[in-house]
C-alpha cells in the first residue's frame, strides 16, 4: 500500500446490510469505493457496539482495495494483534482512548499495519503533533463517534486546516470521518482531506440486488469533491 493523496471515497459498512457484508464490499468496490472503511465500537468508548476481529477477517476475501479499520475502543493494545491478523491493512486508534498512544502506533506498526490516530471534535488538533512521525492517517471525526447518519460539525474544515499545517510534507493522509455527503466534502477537501468516509450517503437507495445508487453516490461525493481539488 503506497502513499499518494490522490482523493479517496471510504465507504463505511456501517450503513451496509449486516446480513450481506461480503457482497455488499464487493458491489461498492465495484462501483467505486477506493477503501473500505470498518467502525468498531465497544459500547464503553463509544455508545454502540459493532464488529469485532471475526467480522473483518470474515470480509477480507471480498475486499480487493484497503481494509481501513478504525478502532473505537478502549483499551486499544490488546486487540491489535488480532485486527492485524483478520487483515486490516489501516489501524487507527483514537488519541483519547489510552494514556500512551505512541505505544499503540508502535504496537500497530509492529503488527505489520499501517498507523492511523483519530481525533474527537472536541480533541484539540495539538494532541496528535508528537506522533505524527509515527502515523500514516489522521482521522479527524466531524460527528461525536458512536452512530452513523449524524450531522457533520461545521468547525471540521477549520480543525482540518489546522492539522493540514502541522502535517505539512510528512506523507500523512487526513481522512474525515461523519456526516460526509456531495455538500460537505468539498469543504474539507479544500482544507486538506483526501481521505473520505461515507456511510449513509454511499449506500442510500441501493441494495447488493441493485448497487448501481452506489456507484451513483459516490461518483456525486467525488464530483463535488473534486470540484475543488488542487
Amino acid at each position: 500500500m503506497s502513499f499518494d493523496r490522490t482523493l479517496k471515497i471510504a465507504p463505511s459498512i456501517l450503513s451496509a446490510d449486516f446480513a450481506n457484508f461480503g457482497a455488499e464490499c464487493r458491489a461498492v468496490e465495484a462501483q467505486g469505493a477506493d477503501w473500505i472503511h470498518v467502525d468498531v465500537m465497544d459500547g464503553h468508548f463509544v455508545p454502540n457496539i459493532t464488529f469485532g476481529p471475526a467480522t473483518c477477517a470474515a470480509i477480507r476475501p471480498h475486499i480487493k482495495t484497503v481494509m481501513d479499520v478504525h478502532l473505537m475502543i478502549a483499551p486499544v493494545d490488546p486487540y491489535i494483534d488480532a485486527f492485524a491478523k483478520a487483515g486490516a491493512d489501516i489501524i487507527t486508534a483514537h488519541v483519547e482512548a489510552g494514556p500512551h498512544i505512541h505505544r499503540t502506533l508502535q504496537a500497530i506498526r509492529g503488527a505489520g499495519a499501517k498507523a492511523g490516530v483519530a481525533l474527537n471534535p472536541g480533541t484539540p488538533v495539538e494532541a496528535v503533533a508528537p506522533v505524527l512521525d509515527m502515523v500514516d492517517l489522521v482521522c479527524v471525526m466531524s460527528v461525536n463517534p458512536g452512530f452513523g447518519g449524524q450531522k457533520f460539525i461545521e468547525t471540521t474544515p477549520e480543525r482540518v486546516r489546522q492539522l493540514r499545517a502541522l502535517i505539512g510534507d510528512r506523507p500523512v493522509h487526513i481522512e474525515i470521518d461523519g456526516g460526509v455527503d456531495p455538500a460537505t466534502a468539498p469543504k474539507v477537501v479544500q482544507a486538506g482531506a483526501d481521505v473520505l468516509v461515507a456511510g449513509s450517503a454511499v449506500f442510500k437507495g441501493g441494495s447488493v440486488e441493485d448497487p448501481s445508487p452506489y456507484g451513483d453516490n459516490i461518483r456525486a461525493i467525488r464530483a463535488a469533491a473534486e470540484g475543488v481539488w488542487t
